[in-house]
């Protein structure tokens, strides 16, 4: 036998092995509501392929590829708890088992390592939390993905109903087709059909009611049934309390803004303040995308290093803001064509970074250049750091931070030599560190920071209704602190 028939059957046997896991994987999320992870990444309606790709990941991050002969004694051991809802990182599994001297066997190891999602200490499942979108463009679409497949379950929250302005005749059939194909993130998963009669669209199973309205004030939510609602309002056309103040009719209990909230309007960074949320607070916004880009990460070095000053560029995706060929705008430069020119703008989010940590002390200043590229950000954090230190160890920590501290979710590790743009699209995490292109002498350090302004947006904007709506459910084994 050759070297490549090794290869070839070693592969075939991983396949395997990854067929058997999809089963179970998705028995436990929809008979316990418990979130199958691997190093963050969900491996719930993973093909096989997605299965194995996520394992070969690990080798970016953690050093060294993680096989699934390494992962499945976990996935058996879990399946045979009595789990409560929960998210549970196979990849932490194996990776602190690898450094347990206790003797244990990988079943004992399981149920101690999860003990707080079983027995008496688990979480009851919850009744679904009604979810309205006000807005259906691009972050609400995304939203409305990312809602209806954690909707698998059967509990967390329920994508009920999407409010929308009446564009005239089709407007329903034209808003489902958009939400059923993307140019950017592909075609929806599952299948969409329309209910023109009673005004729905229905997506893999979900009703989501279409209301036709100009104005917030005028919706009747009761009429539709729904209750106690989190709205996401994704137009940005109000920011403050008082704009923001007209969602709240019968019906919705709070509003999430998908910009950056002005005045008084708590600006959350997932996995940075979320915990900073009063329960009594019905307004919140979930700042920027740039902000949700940049602010975990500085945090991550501000704690380890401290941090003087910083300053953030960021060469930003062109968006539906800007004009596609030349004419009248009101901002400055953002009326010339988007797709034929790099252009000259503000960005928000270095003055964001104040209410998101309002501990940092540093003075962190910004600029933005919009490119002709339609998804997926770079934001170039320049730090002036509290100590000298080198590049060796501040990648060290940035990948431990993505590997096993409470922002694993939001910043993501890539050492790939020939990682672009592109790649990114898709990503769940709120920055990637591109650890070939980090900087590091003496007291400066420079960081390259990837984000999907779309979807890794969309993700963060679901985690903090989640938070809000108490179907944020623990992870296991617990990111160290």
């Amino acid at each position: 036998m050759t070297v490549n028939d090794d290869s070839f059957t070693d592969w075939k046997h991983r396949e395997e092995i990854a067929e058997s896991m999809i089963p179970m994987i998705g028995r436990l999320h929809r008979e316990r509501d418990v979130t199958v992870l691997l190093h963050s990444r969900s491996l719930v309606n993973k093909s096989v392929v997605s299965i194995l790709k996520t394992h070969r990941f690990a080798r970016q991050i953690a050093g060294a590829e993680l096989s699934v002969t390494e992962t499945l004694p976990f996935l058996r051991a879990l399946t045979a708890l009595d789990l409560g809802p929960s998210q549970i990182d196979l990849g932490m599994l194996a990776a602190t088992y690898r450094d347990d001297d206790r003797g244990l066997s990988v079943a004992e190891f399981t149920a101690d390592a999860v003990a707080g999602a079983t027995g008496t200490d688990k979480i009851e499942r919850r009744a679904p939390r009604d979810v309205v979108l006000y807005g259906f463009g691009r972050i609400g679409r995304l939203l409305a993905r990312l809602l209806i497949e954690k909707s698998g379950s059967g509990n967390g929250l329920r994508l009920r109903a999407v409010v929308v302005r009446d564009s005239g005749s089709g407007d329903l059939v034209k808003r489902a087709s958009l939400l059923r194909r993307d140019s950017i993130h592909g075609q929806f998963q599952g299948t969409i059909t329309v209910d023109e009669a009673n005004s729905r669209i229905i997506a893999n199973g979900n009703e989501i009611q279409v209301i036709h309205a100009a104005d917030p004030t005028t919706v009747d939510y009761p009429a539709y049934g729904i209750k106690n609602a989190i709205l996401i309002d994704n137009t940005g056309r109000w920011r403050d309390r008082e704009g923001l103040s007209k969602h709240l009719r019968p019906g919705i209990d709070k509003v999430v803004l998908t910009a950056p909230g002005k005045g008084d309007v708590p600006n959350i960074v997932h996995g940075v303040n979320h915990d900073t949320v009063k329960p009594d607070e019905r307004i919140l916004s979930c700042a920027s995308c740039t902000t949700n880009a940049i602010v975990p990460p500085l945090k991550a070095m501000a704690d380890e290093y401290g941090v003087v000053r910083g300053h953030v560029e960021t060469v930003h995706s062109f968006t539906n803001d800007q004009n596609l060929l030349d004419n009248y705008h009101r901002s400055d430069r953002r009326g010339r064509s988007a797709p034929l020119n790099m252009v000259l703008t503000e960005t928000g989010a270095a003055s964001a970074v104040a209410k998101a940590l309002p501990g940092l002390k540093a003075k962190i200043t910004g600029s933005s250049i919009r490119v002709p590229v339609p998804d997926v950000s770079i934001a170039i954090l320049n730090l002036t750091l509290a100590r000298s230190t080198t590049r060796e160890e501040v990648l060290d920590h940035l990948r431990e931070v993505s590997l096993t501290s409470p922002l694993k979710r939001q910043i993501d590790f890539i050492t790939a030599p020939d990682a672009v743009s592109s790649d990114f699209i898709g990503s769940r995490h709120a920055s990637i560190v591109d650890a070939g292109a980090t900087k590091v002498e003496g007291d400066n350090a420079i960081l390259y920071l990837w984000y999907d302004n779309e979807f890794g947006y969309s993700c963060q904007v679901v985690r903090v209704v989640q938070h809000v709506s108490g179907v944020e459910y623990p992870t296991y084994p617990a990111p160290a602190a």
